[in-house]
């Protein structure tokens, strides 16, 4: 059996960037489980799935506007401190859901300079080309309620 449009998919993986820092892997946890042909994983991923069968092993290197997408400056903006309004500690790093112009996501404080506080929407990610070593586990019909839904159900879901 291939990959291929709504199939359910299990794949271990190891994330590096071009340093080949590990960025996140599932060895050692429960293989990731998505529904192909969906968007639940990045498309350049999606694409280099496509066809792929149970066993196969291989690597490949994503560009970041397959991943992620590219840094966008409008995504970067400076708001000033008494909009976070009942937090008494601000600090770089910290992370809080917000409307990003496409719809609610996560925003980092990337610099604070007085009361002026630098947020960054972009995903930490965006701009990073991704490399994917990659295990196909198990593939499968996705049954009628997954397809409907647009995700996997049950263990190892990541929806």
């Amino acid at each position: 059996m291939q990959i291929a449009d709504n199939m359910a998919v299990s794949i271990h993986y190891t994330l590096t960037n071009d340093e080949g820092e590990v960025l996140d892997s599932s060895i050692g946890d429960e293989a990731l489980v998505y529904l192909h042909g969906t968007g639940n994983i990045i498309p350049g991923l999606e694409n280099a799935l496509r066809d792929k069968t149970v066993g196969e092993k291989f690597k490949v290197r994503i560009a970041a506007e397959d991943a992620y997408g590219k840094q966008s400056d409008e995504m970067i903006q400076v708001i000033h401190r008494e909009m976070f309004e009942g937090i008494d500690e601000i600090e770089l790093g910290m992370q809080f859901h917000a409307d990003v112009g496409a719809g609610s996501g996560e925003v980092t404080i990337v610099k604070i300079e007085g009361d002026d506080i630098t947020i960054d929407g972009n995903h930490p990610l965006a701009g990073v080309a991704l490399t994917f070593d990659v295990e196909v586990v198990d593939i499968r019909p996705a049954t009628k309620e997954e397809t409907t839904h647009g995700h996997i159900h049950g263990a190892g879901c990541h929806h």
